[in-house]
């Protein structure tokens, strides 16, 4: 194993899997000779050169097209959004076309790229630039949508998402870049669809991703101060979600809370109440709860943090499941 930082491992796996297949490019806003806006591409550029390391127009859609054309004549791209909060410019290209392709040709033609962005708060970046916009592109059929906690997943993911003959929105966090974490030496991928099971439990079950996953396990660590075992799940992929691992954990507890840094409206915990509650009724001793964003646009400075779930939050989430006063 090696210590390195969340924006490393990023780098290492696009480079590993640029080096493997001559076919992966990536394109984006300032991704070649800057190094892109947060580092991650960082000398790519001097090894591969301007044509497999592409610095874009400020064109969303443009960006996003041309990645669609190009899996479909067998390239496998890569493409960066600066910013998740910038779908929505390109969320024609996402959602009916890098989505449907596939489908509408039975089969005959597949897009196999990655389309790379970031979300999440930590910066105080405004509403602008702070959103956690996963369940827009959960709801799309025909999107994997990858949001990795840590480093080591970070790299085994991102090389699966390249290799993916599906297209694959792989949203990272922009305050974990440079969170540093073990991440193996020899090669390896980590699959689509299977959760990763960080603290074991009786108690309760506290579901997350991305950076609230670290916020989990402090909240679960202060709780078992108090003798209340949390089990805490990273699910590392919103699509396909690791379903066997969330029953089996929620009919053991009894007790789930869904902990997510997206509005509470809608979003991941909505959607996980309702699959818990379809499928684990009988086993539930207290309804599922979502721990979640305020439903506001994300605001700058001290509110930034008041507005997102904190290790406070969950404790008193946690702890009221369990007691149920």
């Amino acid at each position: 194993m090696k210590e390195m930082s969340y924006r490393d491992a990023l780098r290492e796996a696009l480079l590993e899997e640029m080096r493997r297949d001559e076919r992966v490019f990536i394109i984006g806003e300032e991704v070649g000779r800057y190094g892109g806006a947060y580092g991650v591409t960082r000398g790519l550029f001097q090894e591969f050169g301007a044509r497999r390391v592409v610095d874009s127009p400020i064109s969303e859609a443009g960006i996003v097209g041309l990645g669609v054309g190009a899996a479909i004549t067998g390239l496998r791209p890569i493409v960066e959004l600066m910013y998740v909060d910038f779908v929505g410019l390109a969320m024609d290209q996402i959602a009916n076309q890098m989505a449907k392709f596939r489908y509408m040709t039975g089969g005959q033609l597949t897009i196999p790229m990655v389309l790379r962005t970031q979300g999440g708060t930590g910066r105080s970046a405004g509403a602008q630039h702070s959103q956690s916009l996963e369940s827009w592109l959960v709801h799309v059929p025909g999107l994997r949508v990858v949001m990795p906690s840590n480093a080591r997943d970070a790299k085994g993911l991102l090389k699966t998402a390249v290799r993916c003959n599906d297209p694959v929105v792989f949203i990272e966090h922009k305050g974990l870049y440079s969170a540093k974490g073990e991440v193996p030496e020899d090669e390896y991928t980590i699959a689509l669809g299977k959760a990763a099971v960080l603290r074991q439990g009786k108690d309760a079950t506290i579901l997350s991703y991305s950076a609230m996953v670290h916020v989990a396990m402090k909240a679960a660590d202060a709780l078992g101060s108090e003798g209340i075992e949390a089990e805490v799940i990273d699910l590392r992929t919103l699509n396909p979600l690791d379903m066997q691992t969330i029953i089996a954990s929620a009919g053991k507890t009894g007790r789930v809370a869904v902990v997510s840094e997206a509005h509470k409206t809608l979003g991941m915990g909505a959607e996980l109440s309702a699959l818990i509650s379809e499928q684990c009724f009988e086993q539930l001793k207290a309804p599922v709860l979502r721990i979640a964003a305020s439903d506001t646009p994300v605001p700058a400075s001290i509110l930034e943090k008041m507005s997102v779930p904190g290790e406070d939050s969950v404790v008193q989430g946690v702890r009221h499941l369990v007691s149920g006063e």
